[in-house]
């Protein structure tokens, strides 16, 4: 999934280059390259489908060159995550037909979705995530695939709590001693109250936002929790996977309800299980994600990007386009980020309210 737009990350991811397209940390690719690559040691670079908006297509291309164009699933408007998972499942089901079958699917053809040969499993990962220790990354996967090819259930991936994050989604545990838990809840971002409460019961982990299921298991739930939107992507099927989505694609998309995959099916959903990560993870959601997951100085400064000089400073964290040069001095525990002709300094503490700000910024057309 690679078509948000990062606002919380502003000013240095926009509209027209969000977030996962760039080199936060300074490894020399993008967030959207450090996931493509993440995945091509568990499943062949052809089976993997980057769903983005429109605006993003060349975006992708350029930067994953080696993908098929038809591996780019483009949304004509952002819908959140459950459209954007009912869309690359539709396609699946039409690419999976075609391959099996050797033709493509007839309109209004009734298929035993299944039959093993057609019930793939389906791996679904964020674009801009931080993850490290890839080879634990992996055996958490391939132990999730081997679950849901064995199980008609819903998997996520949980991330053990190290803090009361009030940024991220929370799932409860039931107790058991399998490695593979079921789900008791699932809780949306909670207030630090309450996210502290989370921690310290130790029944809860992070919503990673990664899930894995088969085919048909996503397909029926999603049926079950939002028929109308599934019936809108059931009247195209037969055109998954041809020359003709794009156009059915941009008919019917925009008409589909803005609504997540936790809120629209998860939390709703009977057989849903969580695996632990064993891996380093983080959601680089923030400022405040990027700095802690960024090496330090020895007074705990961080500069992304640019030519940064730091004198009686602590904290910060500073991003500046390429080929700018800053002095930070006196400074402790700040934002400072420059994009284009945009340039924003917030105390760390405050980085909750960068979005209102930018909106109060552009309502008076300065942006």
């Amino acid at each position: 999934m690679s078509g948000g737009i990062g606002s919380r990350f502003w000013p240095a991811s926009t509209a027209e280059r969000p977030k996962q397209f760039l080199d936060l940390l300074g490894t020399g690719k993008s967030l959207l390259q450090m996931t493509v690559d993440r995945f091509r040691n568990i499943v062949p670079l052809s089976n993997i489908i980057v769903v983005t908006n429109v605006l993003y297509r060349d975006l992708v291309l350029e930067q994953v060159p080696d993908l098929d164009p038809s591996q780019i699933l483009c949304e004509p408007s952002r819908r959140n995550t459950a459209p954007c998972i009912a869309y690359a499942v539709a396609h699946i089901q039409g690419r999976v037909f075609h391959q099996v079958m050797g033709r493509p699917m007839a309109e209004g053809e009734q298929v035993d979705w299944t039959d093993p040969k057609l019930n793939v499993s389906i791996i679904v990962a964020p674009s801009d995530h931080l993850i490290l220790q890839p080879e634990r990354f992996e055996r958490v996967i391939n132990e999730g695939l081997a679950f849901v090819s064995n199980h008609d259930a819903m998997l996520t991936i949980g991330v053990p709590p190290t803090r009361p994050e009030t940024n991220y989604g929370y799932i409860q545990m039931k107790p058991s001693e399998d490695k593979i838990k079921p789900v008791k809840t699932f809780t949306e971002k909670p207030n630090l109250e309450l996210a502290n409460v989370f921690v310290q019961s130790g029944e809860f982990v992070w919503n990673s936002g990664m899930f894995m299921w088969s085919l048909n298991t996503i397909k029926r739930e999603l049926e079950q929790h939002l028929p109308d939107m599934m019936t809108k992507f059931a009247l195209g099927l037969a055109q998954m996977a041809t020359p003709k989505e794009e156009e059915f694609i941009q008919e019917i998309f925009p008409t589909c309800p803005n609504i997540s995959i936790d809120y629209g099916v998860m939390e709703k959903a009977k057989d849903v299980y969580v695996v632990l990560a064993d891996f380093d993870w983080s959601d680089l959601g923030t400022w405040g994600a990027v700095y802690d997951a960024s090496a330090k100085d020895e007074e705990g400064n961080v500069a992304l990007a640019g030519e940064v000089t730091f004198s009686d400073s602590t904290g910060n964290i500073v991003c500046l386009p390429e080929g700018y040069t800053a002095l930070v001095r006196g400074l402790n525990h700040y934002i400072v980020a420059q994009a284009d002709h945009t340039l924003m300094i917030c105390p760390r503490r405050e980085e909750n309210d960068i979005e209102k700000v930018k909106a109060s910024v552009k309502s008076k057309n300065r942006i």
